[in-house]
């Protein structure tokens, strides 16, 4: 037997669509909700995660109310002139109104009142929708996966003075992930940076990067700026294939790497993993650590109980503020392609890559190796 299929109400629809603004993901609504999450996601794909416009009613269309007077009108057996009288309006108004639903047999407030919300819509045409030789242009240079905000910009630059010829980053995004606008095809898509089959907000990255009781960047001291004093580190995850990482960490002075394997990339093995490698070296060479906005490291506040080393946390989206470790990452993918399973890789493997790593000389320390500045600064504490 098939299961009913359960439509959202208004209340409901709403708040689905207030939640996902927020940053809320769609597991996150359909717990609160009660719902499958398979449901919110087929609620928002028509307008591709981008919440569509209230619709407003003329002041002249009949109401809700007026269409319930109506239908008890019609099972009372009164005639279409007396319901008008009642309602103060055309008696043609209110003929029209039963006929176009069915007639005095099958007429149902409800469902004229849905039909009538439905018939009613007049989506604006776009800019790209009137503007072919505009939407031309930004369909070639999304196919060169440029994105909608360098394009927009772009054509403010070259098209200055020429409404005609410009057009918001938000108007192309709108026109890809509503395809009820017929203007871009959606597998253009597939040529922006985040491929997401429906629009994310602009919240949903700092929700998911939100690290109680963070202590952002910005409350890092200036003396670790200028890389002058040693014993300041970024870290991170190096992400493989089936699930699988390494904690890559680099030494901001000399660039000095480690690396360790960890099994998943929950808190507390993550946590676990660096406490294991700071107590590796002397407190005078380990003296800070900075890290993404990741849930790996919610447990911060126990790796600094436990190492007296102070966490700092980048802003969101801000992959420069930990520059060293984002260069370092991209020299272990020579070892580590992505794509690659990282699971089967021992520690010993691990130390071996960090050694060679740590052995290679660096323009930016004057073609001096990370393992000879690193060894200065141990000899100095000494």
């Amino acid at each position: 037997m098939a299961m009913k299929r359960k439509y959202y109400t208004a209340a409901e629809s709403a708040e689905i669509w207030e939640r996902w603004k927020r940053g809320d993901g769609l597991i996150e609504i359909s717990r609160a909700l009660g719902r499958r999450h398979s449901s919110i996601f087929a609620l928002m794909m028509p307008t591709g995660g981008i919440r569509p416009p209230p619709q407003r009613r003329s002041a002249r269309s009949l109401t809700l109310a007026e269409r319930e007077e109506i239908s008890r009108g019609v099972v009372a057996g009164q005639s279409a002139r007396s319901i008008a009288r009642a309602l103060g309006r055309s008696p043609s108004t209110i003929t029209r109104e039963i006929c176009r639903n069915g007639g005095s047999r099958r007429y149902r407030a409800e469902v004229a009142d849905k039909r009538a919300w439905r018939t009613a819509r007049r989506p604006k045409r776009c800019k790209l929708s009137i503007y072919g030789q505009l939407r031309q242009a930004v369909a070639a240079k999304l196919k060169q996966n440029w994105s909608p905000e360098q394009i927009a910009g772009w054509l403010k630059l070259t098209q200055p003075g020429n409404e005609a010829a410009q057009v918001s980053h938000e108007t192309i995004y709108r026109s890809l992930y509503i395809q009820a606008r017929g203007v871009l095809k959606k597998e253009l898509i597939q040529h922006l940076r985040a491929r997401r089959p429906i629009r994310r907000s602009r919240h949903a990255t700092q929700k998911l990067g939100h690290i109680l009781n963070a202590v952002s960047i910005r409350e890092r001291p200036a003396s670790v700026e200028d890389r002058a004093v040693p014993g300041h580190w970024e870290g991170d995850l190096l992400c493989g294939a089936n699930n699988s990482h390494i904690v890559t960490l680099v030494e901001r002075h000399s660039r000095y790497v480690m690396l360790a394997k960890v099994p998943n990339r929950t808190s507390k093995t993550v946590v676990d993993a660096l406490i294991k490698q700071a107590r590796r070296l002397p407190n005078e060479l380990y003296k800070s650590l900075t890290w993404d906005r990741g849930s790996e490291l919610a447990e911060h506040q126990r790796f600094t109980m436990e190492t007296d080393i102070a966490v700092y946390f980048c802003d969101p989206q801000s992959p420069w503020q930990r520059g060293s470790n984002e260069n370092t990452n991209g020299l272990l993918r020579q070892y580590f392609p992505k794509g690659l399973d990282l699971a089967p890789f021992s520690q010993a493997e691990l130390n071996k890559v960090a050694r060679q790593l740590n052995e290679r000389p660096r323009k930016t320390l004057d073609f001096q190796t990370p393992a000879e500045r690193f060894n200065e600064t141990v000899a100095s504490t000494d």
